[in-house]
């Protein structure tokens, strides 16, 4: 996603569609300031309110972050790893989630994986999304808020869950980086 960013992707997929703002909020459950702060601003903090974002569109999560169809197998080589999104909280914060898809070029992929880093932040707001999430922490301290448990993993942890329960996965202590495998039905 080096060239348009995800807000602009996003309201291009809209208006190819001929949403309105006011409908996509409606069909997404998310505030209409949240959609045009997505939209305008390039800014939210977690994957649920995408994979919303998502569904409401009729497209995969992934195609808000690669448009490269190749053949099978896809391989994601560590030291070419590219970012391809990057969240942050409010407009004037540095990101606290880089995205690098390694699932880019599979177009029929049922999976989402990724290699996220993860900057520690205040914000322990949950979310929640239909689908399964698999993270294998890789380095630093991972928190994880499932419903109202309180988890904190090290590196080599791992911790599978429905993500229609709320969630929250953040850094604990510093940064962190993990792989994630999130699956959308």
């Amino acid at each position: 996603m080096a060239v348009e960013k995800l807000g602009a992707r996003i309201k291009r997929f809209r208006e190819n569609r001929e949403m309105t703002l006011e409908q996509l909020s409606d069909a997404t459950g998310l505030k209409l300031s949240a959609i045009t702060a997505l939209e305008e601003d390039n800014v939210y903090a977690s994957i649920g309110p995408l994979q919303k974002v998502a569904r409401a569109l009729g497209a995969r999560l992934g195609t808000f972050m690669d448009d490269v169809v190749g053949g099978d197998p896809v391989i994601s080589r560590a030291d070419a790893r590219e970012l391809d999104l990057s969240m942050q909280k409010t407009r004037d914060t540095k990101a606290c989630y880089r995205y690098h898809s390694l699932g880019k070029g599979k177009a029929d992929r049922n999976m989402e994986p990724f290699f996220i880093e993860i900057m520690p932040d205040d914000d322990r707001s949950l979310s929640s999304h239909q689908g399964e999430e698999f993270i294998i922490v890789v380095s630093g301290r991972l928190k994880v808020l499932y419903g109202k448990e309180e988890h904190i993993l090290d590196s080599g942890d791992t911790v599978y869950y429905n993500s229609i329960v709320p969630h929250y996965v953040g850094a604990h202590e510093g940064p962190c980086s993990i792989y994630a495998v999130m699956y959308y039905p």
